[in-house]
């Protein structure tokens, strides 16, 4: 699956982050990152008239996340194993 950001997301510093388990929030997500390198910011996305977890995220490290992702790419959260992969930027928008 190929998530897609704005453009103006450096991609080789964003990662897309799947599968997590739905009572994860942003600060486990960012605890758990922080083995692999410094984290810049950690965003669990939420579905916006439920607020319950749509089971996905971003993590924006402030180096290279090559390392992130091949260490985390399968790891255990809560019983899940996890998908890790760089972030593609979004192509832009259609005017109508």
């Amino acid at each position: 699956m190929t998530t897609l950001l704005p453009q103006s997301f450096s991609s080789d510093l964003k990662l897309f982050v799947g599968n997590l388990p739905f009572n994860v929030d942003s600060a486990q997500v960012a605890q758990l990152f922080e083995s692999a390198g410094n984290v810049e910011m950690a965003e669990v996305i939420y579905e916006k008239v439920t607020g319950r977890s749509r089971g996905f995220g971003f993590v924006t490290m402030s180096s290279a996340s090559k390392v992130a992702t091949g260490t985390l790419d399968g790891a255990d959260l809560d019983r899940r194993h996890i998908r890790v992969s760089e972030a593609e930027a979004r192509p832009p928008r259609r005017q109508f």
